[in-house]
C-alpha cells in the first residue's frame, strides 16, 4: 500500500519562495514520496499563524518557515509544538550567527529584497549576455565565462541564462547536421567549452513534444526521428571530440544540477592549467 502524501506547509511573511525552493529539495530526496505543497504567504500577525497551524493539526505535516520578526517566530515555534508538529525555522538560526559575528542588528524587515549591488548588476549583466548570444548569434564567444555546444532540445537557452542568473556570460552553439560549426569556436580558449548529450530515446520525446506545437509538416516530423537524432547526435560527438571538451549527459539532470556541473568542470579546467 502506498504512503500517504505528506504534506509540507510553508509559511512564510513574504511570498515564501526561499522556503517553497528548499521544499522542492527536499521533494528530490524522496522520489517515491508523494508531497503535497500548501503555502501560507504574507503571515503578518499570531491570528494569522493560528489559522495556518489549525489547518495541519492531525495531519501528516511538516512545516517550514521564514519569518523576520522574532516574535512571529517564537509564537510559531510554540504553536508547533503545542500540535505536535515537526517544524523547521529557516531564518531564525541564520539571522542570529550574522548579527554575532557582525556585531550588526538586522533590519528584521519582512520581504526585504536583495540589495542593488555589483553582484546584482553583474547577473543582470550575463543574463543579457545570454539572451543576445543565443543560439549561435553573434559574436559572443569570445567574451564568454562559459560556452555551451550541442544538438537543439540539449536545454542550452534555458541553461545559457540559468548561468546568467549565476553570474556566468554563457554564449550557446547548437550542432546541426550538415552545417559546419563556427570557425571562432576553434579559436577561443577551450578550457571554457563544456559539450551537452542527451540519450536519443528522450530527445524523441522532447521533439515530439516540440512537433505537435509547430505542426505536423514533413520536416518537423523529420526533426523527430530517432534515426535523425541519432546522426545529429553523431555528429556533436565529432565536434565535441575535435574541440576536445568535456560532454555532460542532460538525459536525467534538472537545469539548477545541470548549470552546477557545468559549472564546476569549466573551473577545475581552468585551474588545473593555472597550475
Amino acid at each position: 500500500m502506498a504512503n500517504p502524501p505528506v504534506e509540507l506547509h510553508v509559511v512564510s511573511d513574504a511570498t515564501g519562495e526561499t522556503a517553497a525552493r528548499l521544499v522542492q529539495a527536499l521533494e528530490a530526496q524522496f522520489p517515491d514520496q508523494e508531497f503535497v505543497e500548501i503555502r501560507h504567504p504574507r503571515v503578518e500577525s499570531e491570528d494569522d499563524l493560528h489559522v495556518a497551524v489549525n489547518r495541519m493539526k492531525g495531519r501528516p505535516a511538516v512545516v517550514v518557515y521564514t519569518l523576520v520578526k522574532p516574535e512571529l517566530r517564537d509564537a510559531m515555534r510554540a504553536l508547533c509544538r503545542r500540535a505536535r508538529l515537526h517544524y523547521c525555522d529557516l531564518l531564525g538560526q541564520p539571522i542570529e550567527a550574522v548579527a554575532r559575528v557582525s556585531g550588526q542588528a538586522a533590519r528584521m524587515s519582512p520581504g526585504s529584497r536583495p540589495p542593488l549591488n555589483s553582484a546584482y548588476f553583474k547577473r543582470m549583466e550575463a543574463i543579457e549576455f545570454a539572451v543576445r548570444f543565443d543560439d549561435g548569434v553573434g559574436r559572443g564567444l569570445r567574451d564568454a565565462d562559459i560556452v555551451l555546444v550541442g544538438v537543439s532540445r540539449t536545454s542550452k537557452t534555458p541553461l545559457s541564462i540559468y548561468l546568467g542568473f549565476l553570474g556566468h556570460k554563457a554564449a550557446n552553439v547548437p550542432v546541426v547536421k550538415g552545417i559546419p560549426a563556427p570557425r571562432e569556436l576553434f579559436d577561443i580558449d577551450r578550457r571554457r567549452i563544456v559539450g551537452l548529450t542527451i540519450d536519443p530515446n528522450r530527445l524523441v520525446e522532447i521533439r515530439r513534444a516540440r512537433v505537435r506545437t509547430m505542426g505536423g509538416g514533413a520536416r518537423n516530423r523529420r526533426y523527430a526521428e530517432l534515426m535523425q537524432i541519432y546522426e545529429e547526435l553523431e555528429e556533436a560527438k565529432k565536434v565535441h571530440r575535435k574541440l576536445g571538451c568535456p560532454v555532460i549527459d542532460i538525459s536525467e539532470l534538472s537545469i539548477e544540477e545541470t548549470a552546477h556541473r557545468v559549472v564546476r568542470v569549466v573551473d577545475e579546467r581552468l585551474a588545473e592549467a593555472k597550475a
